[in-house]
């Protein structure tokens, strides 16, 4: 079933108050997508299931209160980008870890985790995008990997379009300066 279709599909099973089958629709047709989208802002696997299953937790608690406004994949995507920034911050709490000392460590896991099979052009790529500030990484990562258009995004991070336009140039610019390094 194409996007578009399951969109409709589940938009009816919401508005028949049919939430098993609409939240079953959801899971099957999103949750790869989201786990990617996931993982590449807290980066290490087992935490990207972790914000995934919260994610699903919330959509399922909330999702006879969807008012059907927006696309059904912008609240998913909006969700799951708060329960990984919400992650990252909790975790960085509890490890009272600076931000800095925190993406050295990921960009450290991510040469050593066995899941990522990237050749060294894209390990250098994780490592420039890990330097990056959060809402900068979470923007380029939306915009260069999830394609997401700047309308969408807009209503994912509830921020004006100039401005994520902005965060995506620098961002660029930034990942440039440090893929020149190498």
């Amino acid at each position: 079933m194409n996007a578009a279709a399951s969109e409709n599909k589940i938009s009816e099973h919401i508005s028949n108050k049919n939430f098993s089958e609409a939240f079953n629709l959801i899971v099957n047709q999103y949750k790869e997508r989201l786990y990617w989208h996931i993982r590449k802002i807290v980066i290490i696997h087992e935490d990207a299931d972790d914000v995934l299953q919260n994610t699903f937790i919330k959509v399922w608690r909330y999702l006879e209160n969807f008012n059907q406004n927006s696309k059904i994949y912008t609240w998913l995507f909006r969700i799951a980008t708060n329960e990984a920034i919400t992650f990252i911050n909790n975790k960085k709490k509890k490890e009272e870890e600076s931000l800095g000392t925190y993406e050295h460590r990921l960009s450290d896991t991510l040469e050593s985790d066995e899941y990522f099979d990237g050749d060294n052009a894209q390990l250098i790529l994780q490592k420039a995008i890990l330097k990056l500030p959060e809402k900068q990484r979470i923007v380029f990562n939306m915009k260069y990997f999830d394609e997401i258009k700047y309308g969408e995004m807009s209503k994912i991070l509830e921020t004006s379009t100039g401005a994520l336009k902005a965060s995506y140039h620098h961002a660029v610019k930034k990942i440039e300066k440090f893929v020149k390094q190498y």
